[in-house]
């Protein structure tokens, strides 16, 4: 890592973390330039809910490749946008009997984020958003504005406004139902609440600190919106595409967003797309008016199409990810239960799973020893106080299992640092 190290912006991130040149990789399984092999918690950051490497769509990735088809078309016509597009109607959208516009934003989820929030206003004519507490919405500054992350926000260089934090789903405890007290600011016409144009929320906030939000309280916040001429955005950017079991995290709920912002694994291969999904009454855009170079990757309508009709015509892998998602949790519970110095709290959905250790350091040292161990996973939250469990969907039970064994070996190595191993069974 000679010239990463030495040439490389200071703002690199995972590259501490994992310090190690990585050269190949293979569903849950990655290989460093020393031969050492990892098996991988942490996906991309929710990019490669599929693996690396998927076979189906690497090939359907290599004949385009070589048919020398259209590369780059920013939002001119392709067959392979037409042939997503279809494939997106067909696979996703009728058999829930969703009803949306598609807008292509850009490569990335926070320029999926910028176009709700742009939209939303727009249609509205009001500039306020609300959103919540340990949110995660993107690092550009209209995304970052509704973002709860003090060090991300303070990177910004410049006031971020327009926009009002709320407390999330259970913020202050079990006790305390903050859908309430959002309804009593909007129905108190002396709380000084200026009426927004748009809630924005994550079901699952991933680098918050996997806080999970009940159907009942997503229930609640639409019906707010509903009832006070609100737009409801869901962010399904990283708790999307599966990775809470169900495509959509926000499906078990019942809700139905105005408007949806997913990318990470759209595309299924780790290619950069993202797609802002439109109730479509409230498509009122001007041609042009919200636009952007690389908005139409043609590499990654392919893979997304392929991955769409290999992996969700059928309820298979939503069935998968909630059974090894159980599987996750219960092994982590009894890795805290047989710890009485690990003082922590498992939670989440599906393969979205998240240890919130109490004692400052140990999810970070947690992860470090992971590392050292073989196993790839991230911490989360406002201290980094939660370890994320997040492997691709498909990972083997095995390959599982293994992870666990290695994780929880990590977690003895950390205690050990902390002088609170005793009693570890």
């Amino acid at each position: 890592m000679e010239y990463i190290n030495r040439l490389e912006s200071e703002v690199r991130g995972y590259v501490r973390s994992f310090p190690t040149v990585f050269t190949t990789a293979k569903g849950e399984l990655l290989d460093d330039a020393e031969g050492r092999q990892y098996i991988d918690f942490f996906s991309g950051a929710g990019a490669l809910n599929y693996g690396h490497n998927d076979d189906v769509m690497k090939a359907a990735l290599l004949e385009y490749i070589h048919s020398d088809a259209i590369t780059h078309s920013l939002d001119m016509a392709s067959q392979a946008k037409e042939d997503f597009i279809a494939t997106f109607e067909e696979v996703v959208m009728k058999p829930r009997n969703m009803e949306y516009k598609l807008q292509f934003p850009g490569p990335t989820g926070t320029n999926a984020v910028e176009a709700a929030l742009k939209l939303a206003r727009k249609v509205k004519g009001r500039d306020r958003v609300l959103f919540f507490t340990n949110a995660y919405h993107g690092m550009t500054l209209g995304a970052l504005a509704v973002t709860g992350n003090s060090s991300k926000r303070g990177g910004a260089g410049v006031s971020l406004g327009n926009a009002t934090p709320l407390p999330f789903c259970e913020y202050f405890g079990k006790d305390r139902d903050t859908a309430d007290d959002l309804r009593m600011l909007l129905e108190n016409s002396s709380s000084g609440f200026d009426k927004p144009a748009a809630i924005i929320l994550e079901t699952v906030q991933g680098e918050g600190g996997i806080n999970v939000a009940s159907n009942e309280w997503l229930q609640k916040i639409e019906a707010l919106c509903h009832e006070h001429d609100m737009l409801l955005i869901v962010d399904d950017i990283q708790a999307g595409i599966g990775r809470t079991g169900p495509l959509f995290s926000f499906e078990p709920s019942g809700i139905k967003p105005d408007i949806i912002t997913i990318s990470k694994s759209l595309s299924g291969f780790g290619l950069p797309l993202a797609l802002t999904l439109i109730r479509p009454d409230l498509d009122i855009w001007k041609p042009g008016e919200h636009n952007g170079t690389f908005r139409g990757n043609c590499h990654a309508f392919i893979t997304s199409s392929a991955a769409l009709n290999h992996y969700w015509r059928d309820d298979r892998l939503e069935k998968s990810v909630l059974a090894k998602g159980e599987r996750v949790q219960e092994r982590l519970r009894a890795i805290v239960k047989a710890r009485p110095g690990l003082e922590a709290e498992v939670r989440g959905r599906g393969l979205f799973i998240g240890m919130d250790c109490k004692t400052e350091g140990v999810a970070d040292a947690i992860g470090e020893h992971c590392f050292r161990l073989g196993l790839i996973a991230e911490t989360a939250g406002p201290d980094d106080n939660v370890l994320k469990v997040m492997p691709p969907l498909i990972i083997s039970d095995d390959n599982l299992a293994r992870g666990l064994d290695l994780l929880e070996q990590a977690v003895d190595a950390a205690l050990q640092d902390h002088g609170l191993l005793q009693g570890a069974a």
